[in-house]
Order: structure tokens, then sequence, then C-alpha cells
């Protein structure tokens, strides 16, 4: 009893209760079983006679003294791992909370499961006693002895058991204030990253079409349970758009927590998403909660989800399934509720096709699909976001908030922009490093970037020019995108897509000028 109540760990706990037992040279074995949810009902022997599959006994300890020294009584995988609530002697002293004592076998009894067992190892006793903690039922300590115990033998079982469901108790509890110190501590890790990685990243800005069709999806799909495949290229947005959609959600109160899953090593994937126990492997100093405990109550953000290998796949579906883990080394089904956003720059369907991603996988992510269009299909709105990082950049480094120009404003424009927004916003901190209290200058590739029809030789190119001067080369420029065009203003090919101006503003500069298109649309 001391050996159990000095132990914090409840697998030392569980290991103590039963060794201590078999100890008694005349028990052939000791076996405690604690109530849990079910996770293997399909293996389970019991199962057609099982009442609900929601709650059954899961064998935790084993330990004994067998006849033939062959026998292995610390094995918890048996055929007898599970007993359904209810089912056969031990279930019923589970969820009765009766004691049982079951003196002068003889082997002939029709409940016993395996006689030959029983007659082999002369087993001459059953001893069941309920395991009670404060009117809670956790479990059931069982003995199989080769003596008839009598009435005191018992009393001094139920004695034990008493102490066994404090020292259970205890442990759990010391798990559990464990258990949420490491997860504070992992939460605050974590936020810290998440708060230094985040500065200088606001809300949406911008206000294309396509941007426009993102923020109506996710106000649909934010107040759901649903998971959502956010997909686009690098640097588009994809988790800025997966914090909007736990921001519009009732988990809200709770952590967005992230796995970058392409910067995860595959043999550590299972510990990164479940956690591990202490010792589980070489390395394991101590119980660490995964990504999917933090998340509990919350939004759990799969970042790259296409770098997940195949072999973690068919686990990270079951969890998804389930809405269960079992850490790394540990035997404990732990009940969680999360909300899966998944994301990635790659065609999952390609994958899928290729036998690179499971398609149940695929289609257990994808409940509602969000496509981020590339920074080069929004070019109406780099303008409001080169001024919103401009501004943000110069607040960062204390500086006064420099000027950016037409023409760059234009070059800007007209630049393809593979890293997308991300590529933006390092153009513009770089620029505002590079350009100190005068405008903006930007070093872009030059094969990436191509003049806008009709700014043949931008403003800034020419120096100084007057008010006339600039309205008669925008009227002019105006002139020859619609000459090109046929007098098309808007969609693809429109003068409003060469001059890289929304289509309303070339509208408006057609009657301030006095232009007038001809035909088009």
């Amino acid at each position: 009893m001391v050996s159990m109540a000095r132990n914090r760990s409840l697998s030392e706990v569980l290991s103590a209760v039963v060794s201590g037992i078999a100890q008694c040279q005349n028990v052939v074995l000791a076996r405690l079983w604690l109530i849990e949810p079910g996770d293997i009902c399909e293996k389970c022997r019991f199962r057609p006679e099982c009442p609900d599959q929601e709650r059954c006994l899961h064998l935790v300890a084993s330990a004994g003294n067998p006849g033939d020294k062959v026998q292995n009584y610390s094995r918890l995988d048996g055929a007898f791992a599970r007993f359904p609530l209810g089912v056969r002697k031990i279930g019923r002293v589970g969820k009765s909370g009766e004691p049982l004592l079951l003196p002068n076998l003889s082997g002939d009894e029709e409940w016993i499961a395996d006689p030959e067992w029983l007659r082999r190892e002369k087993v001459r006793t059953f001893a069941g006693q309920p395991l009670v903690f404060r009117d809670e039922m956790l479990g059931v300590l069982a003995i199989f002895d080769a003596t008839v115990l009598g009435q005191t033998d018992f009393d001094w079982l139920r004695v034990f058991a008493d102490h066994a469901a404090v020292s259970i108790a205890n442990a759990r509890a010391f798990e559990e204030i464990e258990f949420l110190k490491a997860r504070l501590e992992e939460e605050n890790a974590y936020l810290r990253q998440e708060v230094t990685s985040a500065l200088g990243v606001g809300d949406f800005v911008g206000n294309s079409p396509g941007l426009r069709k993102v923020m109506q999806q996710i106000q649909l799909v934010g107040p759901t349970e649903a998971a959502v495949l956010v997909t686009g290229e690098s640097g588009t947005g994809k988790e800025l758009v997966a914090r909007a959609i736990h921001e519009h959600s009732p988990r809200h109160g709770r952590a967005l927590i992230k796995v970058n899953c392409s910067a995860v090593p595959e043999a550590l994937f299972e510990s990164e998403f479940f956690g591990h126990v202490k010792g589980a492997f070489t390395g394991a100093l101590r119980d660490k909660p995964g990504r999917f405990e933090l998340a509990d109550g919350g939004t759990l953000f799969l970042d790259e989800i296409g770098e997940v290998p195949l072999t973690m796949q068919a686990k990270l579906l079951r969890v998804l399934q389930e809405q269960e883990i079992e850490r790394v080394g540990d035997t404990r089904t732990r009940k969680v509720s999360v909300r899966i956003i998944a994301a990635t720059n790659r065609d999952l369907r390609e994958e899928v096709a290729a036998g690179r991603f499971r398609q149940d996988l695929f289609y257990r992510l994808s409940v509602f699909p969000i496509e981020i269009p590339p920074l080069r299909e929004r070019g109406e709105d780099i303008p409001q976001l080169t001024l919103h990082f401009v501004q943000q950049a110069a607040r960062r480094m204390n500086r006064p908030v420099p000027a950016v120009t037409q023409g760059t404003m234009a070059r800007l424009i007209a630049h393809d922009w593979p890293g997308n927004v991300r590529e933006l916003q390092n153009a513009v901190e770089r620029a505002v490093i590079l350009s100190p209290g005068g405008p903006l200058r930007f070093e872009l590739t030059p094969a990436a970037t191509a003049e806008p029809a009709g700014l043949v030789n931008p403003p800034e190119s020419r120096g100084l020019m007057t008010r006339d001067a600039l309205k008669r080369q925008e009227r002019e420029s105006i002139a020859e995108a619609l000459q090109q065009t046929g007098g098309k203003i808007f969609g693809p090919g429109g003068a409003a897509e060469l001059l890289g101006m929304k289509p309303t503003t070339l509208a408006s500069r057609l009657k301030a000028l006095g232009l007038k298109r001809k035909g088009g649309g």
C-alpha cells in the first residue's frame, strides 16, 4: 500500500497494485480494469453482448505466478482486454459496484470462459472488488487464487481495493495537473511564437471580386463545425483565412493551434499530433500533450496537409472520425473536440490520383473548400495592400510614412508576384529600409515585370511634370488603351485590365477627361 501511495504516475500505481498482490505465491493472476471509452469494439470478443458500445472496462494492469512459467501474465492485449459493463462476472461487478467472491471452484462452472486454464493453474477462488472513489466507479480489481479464500481474506482485499482506488484517483489528478501545466506551457510558447510571426499581419485588405468571394465563404462556413480545406498558391494568405474562420466560429474563445506539416520530421508526426508519455521513446523525459489536445475545444490548423506521409494519414483519419487520441506509449484513450481547417498549395486531387494522398482523408477534410486567388488575379488590390504594408513597416521601424509615386504603383501592379501577398509585403519592407526620407524605390526582378500598356515612360522617369502635362499624358494613355481594345472597358482584355485600373475608376476618368469609347463592353 505504501508503494501505491507514494507513486504519482498512473502507470506506476497500476503496476504496484497488481504486482503487490502477486507477491502472494498462492495468487495465480491479479488483474485490474478501468472504465474508459471503448476504442476497439470491432475486435472485442464480447461485442455481441455489449449494450451500448460506449464505455467498457479496459485491462490496464496484470501480474501473476503462472504454473508452467511460460505464460506471460503481464500482457494487456489478450482475449479479456475488454469487458463491456454488465457483461460476464467482471462486467457485472463494474456495473453494479457489488463485490463478488466465488470459492471452491471446480472448473466445471458454466460461466468460466476457459475451464482448461482454470484446472491447469489449479484455481480455487475468484474474487472481484469494485474500485470506487467518492461514489464514482473507477474499475474492477480481480484475483484468481490457488487456495480457497474466506471472508477475512475477502475483507482484506476490500481494504486493498479502497486504497488502490484512492491511489488511482490521486495519480489521475496529478497527471491532470501535469497535463494542464504542460498544456499551459505549450500554449504560452505557441502563442509567443504566433505573436512574433503575426507582427504586421492584419485583417483582409482589398476589395477585388476574388477576395470578396473568399470573405463571403468565411461568413458562411465560420459558424458551422464543418471541416474546411483552404487551397491557394504559397503566400496568398491561407493562414489568415483559417484565423478568420476560427474567429467567426463558436470556438473563438479557445485557441487556434497551428501545425506546419512540412516542418515535422516523419518520425515525429505521431508525437507532434497526439503527444507522448514519459519514457515512450529516447528523449521523452516527461508527458507532453500533442497538438490535438492543445486544440481541444478549439480549432486545429493543419498547414501544408499534403506533406503528411501516407502511414500517418490513416491514423489522422481515424482521429478525425472518432475524435479520440492515444498518446505515444500510452494505452489510455482521450476524447477531444477539435475543428479541423487544412491548407495546401498542392492539387490534392492529383495527389489522390497519384496514390500519395488518401481519398477518404481528402473527402473528410474538404467538406467546404475555399480557394484563394493569386495576387496577379487581384491587381486592383495591390495599391491598397501596398499602402497598408507601407504604413505598418514605417510604424515598426519608427520612420515617417514614405510616398508611393504613380509610376511606382504602376510597376507594382504590372509585376507578376509569384510569391503573392507575402512577396509584396517583403518587397515593401525592403523598400522602406532602402528609401529613408524619400519616395519608395522597389527592386523588382526585371524579367518578371512588364510595363503597363499606355505608360511607356512613367512620370517618375521624366522628372517634374505640370498638372496639365500629367492630364494630357493620362488622356493619351487611356485613349491608346481604348483603341487597342476596340472600346472595351470591362472584363479580360479590356482597357481597365491593360491600365491596371478598376473598371469603375476608368469609367469615371473617361467622363472627367471628356473621352468617349466606340463599341466595346
